[in-house]
């Protein structure tokens, strides 16, 4: 950065699982981070908002005035009880940022929103594009598709830049998503593991890989305006996580399929074309898997050992 007082970025959503990532690594690249939470937290440049408190949250931004947002916070475990905090949170909230961001002496050089690459369902496989027909099969992917048909609303007012990320993981993602629940099982060498189908291939990323996208998007101009896949472009099945850890660990354990956690006409295989986002960032690389199950099996210890 060339300015002598480093770019003010603002994290909503930074106590989360990807925040904490997002945060040290514009920390790492010199950033002055401002971190938005809705929960009480006591330290420095961290502001408990309420994103659906519009006067709240306006206040705040007008305080902070930031040069880059990049809007994290969301309810996003597609298992999630509470229908209603999926467009509460995930729609409203947002448009009550961006309506904050554009006011009248706000100066963004960047807006980047997390969107998902659950808008484009489960009924498109092979490798999918940003120009993929959306097919959202939850309240979570619909929330988040017209959160992103909502942001066009503010495209000639604010340098928006929408992603969408498919699987990732990593050291504190909560027990309830996949891969943690089988690293977890290996951890601590249970004998049996429940899960669906193990014969799907998916993109799964690490978080790591996906925080350092976000901050180098921030920095490119032409990202602004547009939609960009962040994947690893690789297809792996839940089988193969296994038996990676397997190999890690030196520790077996058997594998039953629930009936309750197939999903019916799954498809198969499906991965993220991630051209786009090489185009935009060319040095920027995913990381291997073998290395983020070999990081997570190590533990919470990790966290700080990257």
């Amino acid at each position: 950065m060339k300015s002598s007082q480093p770019n003010k970025v603002l994290v909503t959503g930074a106590s989360g699982f990807t925040g904490q990532y997002v945060v040290r690594e514009l920390k790492s690249a010199g950033y002055q981070v401002i971190e938005l939470g809705s929960r009480p937290v006591s330290r420095e440049n961290y502001y408990q908002v309420d994103l659906l408190d519009y006067d709240q949250l306006s206040k705040t931004i007008n305080d902070i005035k930031p040069d880059h947002v990049i809007h994290l916070a969301a309810v996003a475990f597609v298992g999630h009880g509470d229908v209603k905090a999926f467009y509460d949170v995930n729609l409203l909230g947002t448009r009550y940022l961006l309506q904050a961001l554009s006011a009248p002496g706000q100066n963004l050089k960047s807006v980047l929103l997390a969107s998902s690459a659950n808008v484009y369902g489960n009924s498109s496989s092979g490798s999918l594009s940003e120009q993929t027909t959306p097919d959202p099969v939850n309240d979570y992917a619909v929330s988040k598709l017209a959160m992103e048909f909502m942001a066009r609303i503010y495209r000639n007012k604010l340098p928006v830049i929408i992603t969408r990320p498919f699987n990732y993981t990593g050291v504190g993602q909560e027990q309830h998503f996949v891969i943690p629940k089988i690293v977890s099982h290996f951890r601590e060498r249970k004998a049996e593991l429940e899960l669906g189908n193990t014969e799907v291939w998916r993109d799964f990323g690490d978080v790591r890989a996906v925080a350092r996208a976000y901050r180098q998007l921030l920095e490119v101009p032409s990202a602004i305006g547009k939609i960009i896949n962040v994947s690893t472009g690789k297809a792996i099945s839940l089988g193969d996580i296994i038996r990676i850890c397997e190999a890690i660990t030196g520790h077996t354990l058997t594998v039953k399929v629930n009936p309750a956690f197939v999903r019916e006409n799954e498809v198969k295989t499906l991965t993220g074309n991630s051209s786009l986002l090489h185009s935009l960032i060319p040095d920027w690389q995913p990381i291997d898997i073998k290395h983020t199950l070999t990081w997570m099996l190590a533990g919470d210890a990790a966290l700080s050992q990257e």
